[in-house]
């Protein structure tokens, strides 16, 4: 491929299970020879993105393969359906929070600061008492990627300081302005696909939030590509193709097909790379 012109950001989007996909992006790019200079993360791209940003090589890639396929990553979302139940009647959330914590500390190291990293790294999340996004960049690492991957409605805010912060693709699904802002000349977005489809009027109950999500993430995706000002180059890389599965709304408990997105993704975006030469 062309000579990548430095500083490179690595944007890891988010999109719950899906982010299998990530991994076999950042693979192909990272077989390739292509190193970041720093790594931006939201929701579930704040996960895969820490990891990378902890060690920027081609065996993160390995390591996270083994994390999506793990028994740990199959508690995440693993309660019985009468537990999550008797959760949500007694809070606001269907999941406890405790897996994920454990295999974030498992992977990425307890004690573990932005500090401690190879390469710098941010991720977002949504603050409940400000309405806005918020950039954490310092301090500890496991509070922040569980602060940035706070689905509503699956688990509860995270309470840090003194505000509550949820899922930052609240605010922020596909932070390519933000790598934009730190002075990235070359992106490359690992995203979970669904900029890739066409989106519908919603024919069921359950698809009018999913859809009107959809419609508030695409929007600011596509005004920030808009921006990206002369100079900076982009590159959105495929997924290798999903499936209608990836939009059922238990799909976020399908940790079984992460393999096979990670191989499809990992094939398609060495194409993506190789066509550009």
């Amino acid at each position: 491929m062309p000579e990548v012109l430095g500083p490179v950001g690595f944007v890891f989007g988010g999109g719950g299970v899906l982010g299998a996909y990530e991994v076999g992006m950042v693979r192909a790019v990272l077989h390739h020879g292509i190193r970041p200079d720093f790594v931006i993360g939201t929701s579930i791209g704040a996960l895969n993105g820490a990891a990378v940003a902890a060690a920027p090589d081609e065996h993160v890639a390995a390591r996270l393969t083994e994390m999506w396929a793990s028994p740990q990553a199959r508690t995440v979302y693993g309660d019985s359906l009468p537990r999550q139940l008797g959760r949500f009647a007694r809070s606001t959330h269907l999941h406890s929070p405790d897996p994920l914590r454990r295999m974030l500390e498992y992977h990425l190291g307890a004690d573990t600061t932005f500090a401690d990293l190879a390469v710098p790294f941010q991720c977002c999340a949504a603050s409940i008492e400000r309405a806005a996004e918020h950039w954490f960049s310092s301090g500890p690492l496991i509070d922040a990627v569980l602060a940035s991957s706070a689905v509503p409605g699956l688990l509860p805010p995270v309470h840090l300081g003194d505000e509550h912060f949820i899922d930052g693709g609240i605010v922020n699904s596909v932070p390519v302005g933000r790598a934009v802002t730190l002075g990235a000349r070359t992106v490359f977005v690992m995203q979970v696909g669904r900029v890739e489809r066409p989106l519908r009027p919603p024919r069921r109950p359950w698809e009018v939030a999913q859809v009107a999500f959809e419609v508030a993430r695409r929007h600011r995706f596509a005004r920030e590509m808009a921006e990206t000002p002369d100079g900076v180059t982009v590159h959105v890389l495929p997924t290798g193709g999903g499936s209608a599965k990836d939009d059922s709304p238990l799909s976020y408990r399908r940790i079984e097909l992460a393999r096979g997105r990670i191989e499809r993704a990992y094939e398609a975006t060495c194409a993506y790379l190789e066509a550009l030469d």
